[in-house]
């Protein structure tokens, strides 16, 4: 977690006008930027980079099949950004109470940052800027399927994912560390921050990227994930699943182009994991790359791929201790056996 987004006012609104003025600028006819190379001729993505935005994964049903806002759409958003990051950035109210939650379930949302909220403002990082990718505002990340929304699963693994979802609430999920999610464990990170694909969480979402002959490196800021990608390497047996699985990755023209397979099936995205995700990385600016993905999976009807962008930050990485991972787990578990002692009480009684 960080203080990143602790940015109000006119400070913001600043920011947006800059970033709305300079995606205009994008269309002006100037040369095309001419992309760095590294000593070793490749394209060089090396720095430090941030995905956040407030673009969503999956397109608002009011938008139906539409890829792209107008520009004055973008703007309002971007403005009703500015006004929530001021209005939940100010200070906890102490008289808000955690029962509120159940009567206004939206409240955190609208503006109130009170103790049912969790996170305000100052804690969370999802970005000022709306996805522009191609000269376009996107409505979603996502851009297939048309209506910019993750395919359903199919009829075996919907029943597959039932019958794990009934095994998992006949236990509990609370008999081991083992039944807990992969990111309360410290194992990996939430969502799909490392990927691949690699999309923005609430927080933590820095990523710096290391390059050499052989191997390119990304180290990411959420929970200390760090994907290893090997370069025109020969994909690993499919007997060894690795967590953000086997990466192989080659250099077309100003792109780097990665696949990747033999995710560890404890890794899903949406309840599902993963098959083939082919990845490309295009510096277009110095400041900007273009990040494109696509996601092949048999448990899918259909495949699903999108864009976004990784902006140079200044920011420094920070270390994610995970500390809930140490310290909350053990309080989890330890509740759960003395709602387990005290079940068994009423059941003597």
């Amino acid at each position: 977690m960080n203080a990143r987004k602790n940015v109000i006012g006119m400070l913001v609104a600043a920011a947006l006008l800059t970033s709305l003025s300079a995606a205009a600028a994008d269309t002006s006819g100037a040369p095309k930027y001419k992309v760095p190379r590294n000593e070793f001729g490749y394209p060089d993505f090396q720095g430090i980079w941030n995905n956040a935005t407030i673009t969503p994964m999956e397109r608002p049903a009011q938008y139906g099949e539409r890829r792209a806002l107008t520009e004055e759409e973008a703007k309002k958003l971007h403005d009703r950004e500015a006004e929530f990051i001021d209005r939940s950035s100010k200070a906890t109210d102490p008289s808000t109470k955690a029962e509120d939650l159940d009567k206004l379930p939206n409240q955190c949302r609208s503006g109130s940052t009170g103790a049912a909220c969790g996170y305000n403002a100052f804690w969370t990082d999802t970005g000022f800027n709306g996805v522009r990718v191609q000269g376009e505002w996107r409505t979603s990340i996502l851009t297939e399927p048309s209506n910019g929304r993750i395919p359903a699963l199919t009829a075996e693994a919907s029943k597959q994912r039932s019958e794990r979802m009934a095994s998992r609430q006949r236990s509990g999920g609370f008999d081991g560390p083992e039944a807990r999610p992969l990111g309360e464990r410290c194992l990996m990170s939430f969502g799909s921050s490392a990927g691949p694909p690699m999309l923005p969480v609430m927080y933590n979402n820095n990523y710096q990227i290391v390059q050499n002959k052989d191997y390119v490196m990304i180290l990411v800021e959420m929970v200390h994930d760090l994907r290893v990608i090997r370069l025109n390497g020969k994909p690993l047996p499919n007997s060894m699943k690795r967590w953000m699985g086997d990466s192989i990755g080659r250099y077309e023209g100003d792109s780097l182009i990665v696949e990747t397979t033999n995710m560890n099936p404890q890794q899903s995205f949406r309840g599902s994991p993963a098959q083939k995700v082919t990845e490309r990385f295009t510096r277009v600016a110095p400041n900007r790359i273009e990040y494109e993905f696509k996601v092949e999976d048999p448990a899918l009807t259909a495949p699903y791929a999108g864009a976004l962008n990784f902006n140079a930050t200044s920011d420094a990485m920070y270390e994610y201790a995970c500390h809930e991972g140490n310290y909350a787990l053990a309080g989890v578990l330890a509740g759960a056996r003395q709602d387990e002692r005290e079940a068994a009480g009423k059941k003597k009684n």
